[in-house]
């Protein structure tokens, strides 16, 4: 009998929401709107699962080209399987040439050319191991992990706040349309134990959506992870061509082999300056304009500006300044502040 009551009222509640969902999509019923900052902190999650997917998925891309592989892979990883182990298009190019070497007589100049080529193909190969290996864990699985996790249950609390936001604006048109006294009491007490839960969700709520902003610093350092683990690579692999560069260039004949390049000078130039002296903008500047503030943002060095959310600042475009940055001013502050963190006005 009590599971027979639980699920009338069940479907009580079922029907409630839907009646309240169906009555504001035609415009006959209120809705409860949450606030700027939460409208914003929730704008801010959904882009960052949007495009931590893109990121993930171009990565492995990157990782392995070949997609049946990468389905292969998929399906190991969701099974629990060791995943198989292959050998890179390097090491097979590096089996090619030694073979071929070998037949062709390692004794003569292109024979042990080829010997020399094919083992140092073979090492570029396991180096391409070892960056596999370290992105993935240092920063692929962490990437996977905040979307399986952390973001899945972000989804599902929102889930969870917009039936609560149902069941309170609900429990309003109730009260509004109550004709008795009587009627009027219950109503307005199921309005408040809705408002009570609405209020406890939109704090858990809004709590996951701030910590965002947390996930967003643990991704920073796993990118930084990863750049370093493809310099290594990139590092190593120069190392081992010019290596091998040396090794042709003293094969017995081998004077028609062109030495290894000198080296270039890639020091990059200092950036302009786009401020003042005095740290104020230009004078006469008439392209200044006020912009809101959008979301937190920290400064990563001196020539940056620190914003705070829903303040006001006036920015300005400089000469030779990136199309993605502004020059921002508040009081006597300033420094280069992101587009995407502001709304000109």
């Amino acid at each position: 009998m009590d599971a027979l009551r639980g699920f009338a009222s069940d479907a009580g509640t079922f029907l409630n929401r839907t009646r309240q969902y169906t009555e504001e999509k035609l415009g006959s019923a209120e809705k409860t709107e949450l606030d700027a900052h939460f409208e914003n902190l929730q704008q801010r999650a959904d882009r960052t699962r949007i495009w931590t997917e893109k990121i993930v998925g171009r990565t492995e891309a990157v990782l392995q080209p070949n997609p049946n592989l990468r389905v292969e892979d998929f399906f190991n990883s969701k099974l629990d399987r060791r995943p198989k182990e292959r050998e890179t298009n390097y090491e097979l190019l590096g089996m090619a040439m030694i073979e071929s070497g070998n037949d062709l007589g390692p004794g003569t100049q292109y024979g042990a050319s080829l010997v020399k080529c094919g083992t140092t193909q073979k090492k570029l190969g396991q180096l391409e191991k070892d960056l596999v290996q370290t992105s993935i864990t240092n920063y692929m699985a962490p990437l996977r992990n905040f979307l399986e996790t952390d973001m899945k249950t972000i989804l599902k609390e929102k889930k969870i706040l917009e039936t609560k936001r149902l069941d309170l604006d609900a429990c309003k048109s109730k009260v509004r349309k109550a004709k008795s006294a009587e009627g009027q009491r219950t109503a307005e007490a199921d309005l408040r134990l809705a408002q009570n839960e609405f209020d406890r969700q939109y704090e858990i709520t809004k709590l996951l959506l701030e910590g965002v902003g947390s996930a967003h610093s643990n991704h920073l350092r796993c990118l930084q992870d990863f750049i370093e683990a493809q310099q290594n690579f990139f590092t190593q692999s120069q190392a081992a061509l010019a290596d091998l560069q040396k090794q042709l260039g003293s094969l017995p004949g081998s004077g028609s082999i062109r030495p290894p390049p000198h080296n270039v000078d890639v020091s990059v130039p200092s950036a302009p300056s786009y401020i003042t002296g005095n740290g104020q903008m230009p004078v006469g500047n008439s392209m200044t304009r006020n912009a809101k503030v959008l979301y937190d943002y920290d400064a990563a060095d001196s020539s940056e500006l620190s914003l705070l959310a829903d303040e006001l600042i006036t920015v300005w475009s400089a000469p030779g300044l990136d199309s993605d940055w502004m020059i921002g001013q508040r009081g006597s502050q300033s420094g280069k502040v992101p587009v995407t963190y502001l709304e000109l006005m």
